[in-house]
């Protein structure tokens, strides 16, 4: 089964500073047909203003992946951990127990990343923080795993059997994802235009996706981010 999600049709919200999409019900955006997906809670897509971004705000019970597309993002946390990224890397957090942590735009760029919301397994983690740098070309007409379960065999491990891959692929050029018996994934086009099984996908727009193998055509160079979980 496929679900296309337009990006039309998603929450939003315009503080000045901050204009973000949301996926899901989030903040002042509330649909209760549209809380959730599987385990996944949150996608929103921020675009940050330079020289603003969240100030220190708490978290708990949650693991928290933040992709950036464009721009620079800078966490600090109640840890003592403070690091950038840039695109195409991730920082990630098990919120666990509790935790306070900021993120910020401290270039003089716009910054777009996905922030991510996952449920964890169970509750009462202690808190953890890291981040990881992927080369750019790791995605590039192939599949990059950059997120799995603590089972699982990618370089950052969440408490939680989610897969979180991403993807660049050329124009023209085709790929497949498998998507098991009793799985599910959400797919988000971060960039460009493509065909999944004939369904035409823009920029923002989603696809959910269930039991189905799927077959990706890019219309034009093309950037997605996948999440694959069970059902």
């Amino acid at each position: 089964m496929l679900r296309k999600i337009n990006h039309e049709n998603m929450g939003r919200s315009n503080l000045g500073w901050l204009r973000s999409i949301f996926h899901f019900s989030f903040a002042e955006y509330y649909n209760p047909n549209n809380i959730n997906f599987g385990m996944l809670r949150v996608i929103n897509d921020d675009l940050v203003a330079p020289g603003t971004g969240f100030d220190l705000h708490p978290h708990q019970n949650m693991e928290i992946i933040s992709y950036v597309v464009d721009g620079e993002l800078t966490h600090g946390d109640s840890m003592g951990n403070k690091s950038t990224i840039t695109r195409g890397h991730v920082q990630y957090m098990s919120a666990g127990t509790g935790v306070y942590h900021s993120e910020q735009n401290l270039a003089d760029q716009p910054l777009r990343f996905l922030q991510i919301w996952i449920i964890p397994d169970k509750t009462g983690y202690t808190p953890s923080y890291g981040d990881y740098r992927f080369e750019w070309n790791d995605r590039h007409n192939q599949w990059l795993h950059m997120v799995s379960s603590k089972a699982g065999d990618a370089p950052i491990k969440i408490n939680q059997d989610m897969n979180v891959y991403a993807l660049e692929l050329e124009k023209d050029k085709e790929i497949s994802f498998l998507v098991a018996a009793g799985r599910q994934a959400y797919m988000v086009q971060v960039e460009g235009k493509s065909a999944v099984n004939g369904v035409e996908l823009g920029t923002r727009d989603a696809l959910e996706i269930v039991e189905e193998d799927i077959q990706i055509k890019a219309s034009e160079t093309t950037h997605v981010v996948i999440l694959e979980m069970k059902k």
